[in-house]
């Protein structure tokens, strides 16, 4: 479904008259005469607010405006927006276009963008009157079965948050992890995305169409998305999807391909249970750590133990996924310090009384967007009002900085003496945005929309 959004606030302007007039709202159709315009001058520029995350572009309904050139900065945070992509803080136009030149005309209504954004800056190169400037934005049109109706406010709020960020990410025709960034099929970080999905709407065709995408992509012996573990997520989701959306038929058709996915698997497990998989990727925050190996030997005990279940639902052989499963259980899975892979573990065979200590040591300290669930879940298995608690720390601390959708990545050490999302940095203070990030998302790259964040929304329903 598309929405039109006119801006709720001018945050900046200069060289400009009448500014306010573009949160009114009017008729979206330009005319001959306008009563009602914005003027701007040569070397002029506005910030607009629209007020939530939106994926989309932005339509301009030029009055006045003789090819009149003007940039446009898309920005999911008020900082972003004014940066620029010289390398100021990982700046970036990738995989969508966030800032870019583009020219104007008399009497126009021209559509510009297809980005994540809240925010927008115009810079404009010569004079030029301006009727509106309003977001278009993609959501997910869904009737939901599921939402959330209890009194804690706290928890609302992280469940509407949630439940915008997933709406978005799955707006087109297949489920993206990201509407600014990695507009991908990415098959393991759908995991989380289809437990959202399910809970809120049942059976969803986009989580069908993404796995079968993916799958069509990958003939074997080639792994999803280059990693041995994305092809373990695949088999996970179906199962799952299976559950929890009644989706049966669907699952039927993917045996043949499951089948022979576990075979390969298979091939790269030793008879003594080590692995000799050629990556063992489970997330960015062990990539290349000590727990690294252990988070995807427990993914591969889930895929292997979903596997069975769906072998022996359709009357198929089990053998080798059983000797796949018997394999990788005669190696212990001990976790040093990864909030992440205990709650992977906890799914995979289970948590010891110091796994338990673990995942709740320092709180929300640890806990990533991407496992969020599988944390939360595994704490509340001993200890449901610490798992809640942890939630409204982490999640709500997002809220705090301003989050109108719930993002790839968030750091706990982010709160302490940074701005919002919707402020300029003081004098002394970070940027919440610019300053942070690891990995392949430093800075301004990463994505303040992400879909895997959206996990907790089954959480929420199970224990909320």
């Amino acid at each position: 479904m598309k929405q039109v959004l006119f801006p709720v606030k001018v945050i900046s302007e200069k060289g400009t008259k009448n500014g306010d007039s573009l949160i009114v709202k009017k008729s979206l159709q330009i005319g001959l005469t306008e009563k009602q315009v914005t003027e701007f001058d040569e070397g002029s520029y506005v910030i607009l607010d629209f007020g939530k995350e939106i994926c989309g572009g932005i339509r301009i309904f030029a009055f006045m405006a003789n090819n009149v050139s003007v940039r446009i900065r898309f920005g999911e945070s008020l900082t972003e927006c004014c940066a620029e992509l010289s390398g100021e803080k990982n700046a970036t136009n990738d995989h969508s276009l966030r800032d870019f030149t583009v020219n104007l005309q008399n009497y126009s209504d021209m559509t510009f963008g297809g980005s994540g954004f809240r925010f927008v800056r115009l810079d404009f190169y010569g004079k030029a009157s301006l009727k509106s400037v309003v977001a278009e934005s993609r959501i997910l049109n869904k009737k939901p079965i599921y939402l959330y109706d209890g009194k804690d406010k706290k928890i609302k709020d992280i469940f509407t948050v949630a439940k915008r960020t997933i709406d978005l990410c799955a707006s087109g025709d297949y489920l993206w992890d990201g509407v600014k960034r990695d507009r991908l099929v990415w098959i393991g970080d759908i995991h989380p995305e289809m437990l959202a999905l399910t809970t809120l709407y049942g059976r969803v065709k986009i989580v069908e169409r993404s796995l079968d995408f993916v799958k069509e992509q990958t003939p074997l012996p080639n792994w999803m998305n280059w990693f041995p573990t994305y092809s373990m997520w695949w088999i996970i989701n179906v199962a799952d999807y299976c559950e929890y959306a009644h989706a049966e038929d669907f699952a039927k058709k993917q045996m043949e391909y499951m089948a022979g996915l576990i075979d390969l698997l298979l091939e790269y497990v030793s008879e003594s249970g080590d692995m000799n998989y050629p990556s063992v990727f489970v997330d960015w925050q062990t990539s290349g750590k000590k727990d690294e190996k252990d988070g995807a030997r427990a993914i591969n005990i889930i895929a292997a133990k979903k596997a069975i279940a769906l072998f022996k639902k359709f009357s198929k052989k089990t053998e080798n996924a059983e000797e796949l499963l018997r394999r990788l259980m005669k190696k212990e899975i001990n976790v040093e310090s990864s909030k992440s892979v205990l709650g992977l573990k906890y799914f995979a065979v289970g948590l010891t009384e110091s796994d338990k200590q673990k995942l709740v040591e320092n709180g929300a300290n640890g806990v990533s967007t991407f496992m969020s669930y599988y944390i939360l879940k595994a704490i509340a298995s001993f200890d449901k009002e610490k798992a809640i608690e942890m939630l409204k720390e982490y999640y709500g601390a997002m809220l705090d900085k301003g989050a109108t959708s719930f993002w790839e990545d968030f750091d706990m050490k982010w709160i302490e003496n940074s701005c919002r999302t919707d402020e300029f940095p003081k004098d002394g203070e970070n940027d919440i945005h610019g300053d942070y990030g690891a990995y392949c998302y430093k800075g301004f790259r990463h994505s303040l929309c992400h879909g895997w964040s959206s996990g907790i929304i089954r959480f929420i329903k199970e224990y909320c």
